[in-house]
C-alpha cells in the first residue's frame, strides 16, 4: 500500500479499522519529504516531532476505540502566511525571516478541534504576491510534474507538496487566484470558497477584501471535507458570514461528514460558458480539453448555455489597482519597529540616531526605509509603491475609486448570469489558466505576461463568489485545469457538480 496516493476518506477508514497507523502514515509523507523535497523545496519549515506526537494521540484514541473526526491523524501542510501558535511564520518574506507566531489562524484552531496534524509550513510567493512562487525571498518551489518548470502561485508550495505526495491536503490563500492557478499547474484540485464563509483571522493581510483561504487536495471530496472542518462564521473576522450551513451528522466520522458521494442529478444543472474567456490568448490544446469537457457534460444531460460576462475584459486592470492599493495599506505596519526585520537591530545602542558607531541612521523616516528597503522583495517593493501612487492625492479618485466602480459592474454580471432572468444558471464553466506552467524565468522580468497567467481567476474574488479548479487532462506531459465558478454560498453544490465533473474527466480519459 502506497500511504501517500492516500485521500482523505481512504486514509480515515484505514485509521479507523486499524489497517495503519497515524504514526505510519504521518512518517510515510516525512520519508517522501526527506528523499525528494530537497529537489522540489515545497517547504519552508518542518514540524516532525510535535507531527508525530500528534499521530501517537490519535492512535491512542483509535486504540481505545474512541471515534475520531475526518482529519484526525491525517498529514496536512499550512501555506506559511497562515500562523500556527509557537511556530515560524514568515510569509516567504526576510521581513518576516524570525517572525513566531503569538496565535493560531482561526482554520488552524478548528484544523487542532478535528486533531489534524501539521507537518510543515510551505513555500510561497512574498506576501503571497506573485502566480509563480519565484518570488520567494527563500528560493523558488518546483513543479513535481516538471522540475524546470513553476508550480503556480502564489500557494505554489502547497500545490507542489500535495502533487508530490508530501502530505495529504494543504491549505492555501487565494487573493486572485492564489489555490486555483497553482493546482491548474501542478494538476491537484484547489478551491476558493465564497468570501466569508471561512474566516480569515490569523491570516496574513495582503488584500483583506479579496483575500480567502481554502484547501488543496487530491479530488473534490476531500476539498468538501476540508471546507466542512474550516467554514464558519468567526467574531475575530468582521468579514466571516453568518450562515446556516447544512448540519454535521452526527455520525460524520462514520459517513464522511456532508454526503458529497451522493450523485447530483446532472439534467438539473445548468452550466453557463462565458464567451470572453475562449478568445485570444487560451492555449489552444487546453480549450479542446475544456471543450470536450462540455460537450461529454451535455451528452450526460446538463444544460449548457452560452453566456456573457462583459466586464470580465476589465477585471485584470481593476484587481491590479485594487490589490495593490490595499496591500499597500496593509504592509504598512512593516516598518521595523514593532516586529519582524529592523535595520536598527543591527546596529550599537551608541550608534543609533546619530550616534557613533559603524552606521549611522540620523532619524526614524531613515529606519523605515532602510528596514523596509531591505526586509521587501522587487515584487513586494513594486506593489506597494503602485499602491501607494494609486491612493495619493489627485489620484484616488481617478484609479481607486473608479476600480471599485468597475468592481461592482464585474459582481453584477455574476449576479444577472445566476438570476432567475437569466436561467438561473447553476455554475460557470472556464479554463483556470491560459496555459500549462510555464518555466522558471520565462515571465519574472515582465511583470505584466506574469499578471496574466490570472487572467481567468481574478474576477472571482472581485465577485467575492466560489470558484474549484480541479485537473482537465494533460497538454504535452503537463496539466491543464478547468474552472467552475458557482453562486455565492453555494459551495456545496458548486462541489457536488465538481465532483461530477471529476469522476466524468477520470472515465472518458479527458
Amino acid at each position: 500500500m502506497n500511504l501517500k496516493e492516500l485521500t482523505i476518506k481512504k486514509a480515515h477508514d484505514l485509521l479507523r479499522k486499524k489497517e495503519i497507523t497515524s504514526v505510519e502514515l504521518v512518517e510515510a509523507h516525512f520519508d517522501e519529504i526527506k528523499k525528494h523535497d530537497g529537489d522540489i523545496r515545497a517547504f519552508l519549515s518542518l514540524n516532525e516531532e510535535q507531527a508525530l506526537e500528534q499521530a501517537k494521540k490519535v492512535d491512542e484514541r483509535i486504540s481505545k476505540g474512541e471515534p475520531i473526526e475526518m482529519l484526525a491523524g491525517i498529514p496536512a501542510a499550512i501555506k506559511d502566511n497562515i500562523l500556527i501558535r509557537g511556530g515560524k511564520t514568515t510569509a516567504a518574506s526576510k521581513i518576516l525571516e524570525n517572525y513566531i507566531a503569538p496565535y493560531d489562524a482561526t482554520v488552524i484552531k478548528k484544523l487542532k478541534e478535528e486533531e489534524a496534524v501539521f507537518i510543515g509550513k510551505t513555500n510561497l510567493d512574498e506576501f503571497a504576491m506573485g502566480s509563480s512562487t519565484e518570488n520567494s525571498s527563500f528560493g523558488a518551489t518546483k513543479n513535481p510534474v516538471d522540475l524546470e518548470r513553476v508550480p503556480g502561485g502564489s500557494s505554489g508550495g502547497s500545490a507542489a507538496a500535495v502533487k508530490a505526495g508530501f502530505c495529504v491536503y494543504a491549505l492555501g490563500s487565494d487573493t486572485g487566484g492564489s489555490i486555483r492557478q497553482p493546482a491548474g499547474f501542478c494538476g491537484v484540485v484547489g478551491f476558493k470558497p465564497t468570501y466569508g464563509a471561512v474566516s480569515r483571522h490569523g491570516l496574513i493581510a495582503m488584500a483583506s477584501s479579496l483575500d480567502q483561504i481554502g484547501p488543496l487536495t487530491k479530488n473534490v471530496e476531500d476539498a468538501a471535507l476540508v471546507f466542512e472542518a474550516i467554514r464558519g462564521e468567526d467574531e475575530l473576522d468582521s468579514t466571516s458570514v453568518q450562515r446556516e450551513w447544512p448540519a454535521r451528522n452526527a455520525s460524520r466520522s462514520e459517513a464522511g461528514g456532508e454526503d458529497f458521494s451522493e450523485p447530483i442529478d446532472i439534467e438539473e444543472v445548468k452550466i453557463g460558458v462565458p464567451r470572453e474567456f475562449f478568445t485570444h490568448g487560451l492555449d489552444p490544446e487546453i480549450e479542446k480539453n475544456i471543450k470536450a469537457v462540455i460537450t461529454k457534460l451535455g451528452k450526460e444531460g446538463a444544460k449548457i448555455k452560452e453566456i456573457s460576462l462583459p466586464h470580465s475584459d476589465w477585471a485584470l486592470a481593476t484587481y491590479y489597482i485594487i490589490m495593490p492599493a490595499e496591500a499597500s495599506a496593509n504592509l504598512a505596519r512593516y516598518d521595523g519597529m514593532k516586529y519582524g526585520y529592523s535595520k536598527i537591530s543591527n546596529l550599537s545602542p551608541r550608534s543609533s540616531f546619530g550616534g557613533a558607531g559603524k552606521s549611522q541612521i540620523s532619524n526614524l523616516l531613515e529606519i523605515y526605509l532602510k528596514s523596509r528597503g531591505e526586509g521587501f522583495g522587487d515584487e513586494v517593493r513594486r506593489r506597494i509603491m503602485l499602491g501607494t501612487y494609486i491612493l495619493s492625492a489627485g489620484y484616488y479618485d481617478a484609479y481607486y475609486k473608479r476600480a471599485q466602480k468597475v468592481r461592482r459592474l464585474i459582481k453584477q454580471d455574476f449576479d444577472r448570469v445566476f438570476s432567475k432572468s437569466a436561467g438561473n444558471i447553476d455554475v460557470i464553466l472556464t479554463p483556470t489558466t491560459p496555459s500549462t506552467a510555464f518555466k522558471f524565468g520565462e515571465k519574472i522580468s515582465d511583470p505584466l505576461s506574469m499578471y496574466l497567467a490570472d487572467i481567468y481567476t481574478v474576477s472571482v474574488n472581485l465577485a467575492g463568489v466560489p470558484a474549484v479548479s480541479l485537473p482537465c487532462g494533460e497538454v504535452s506531459g503537463l496539466p491543464a485545469g478547468l474552472q467552475l465558478i458557482g453562486k455565492n454560498f453555494d459551495d456545496i453544490k458548486l462541489l457536488k457538480i465538481a465532483k461530477f465533473a471529476e469522476t466524468l474527466i477520470k472515465s472518458h480519459e479527458i
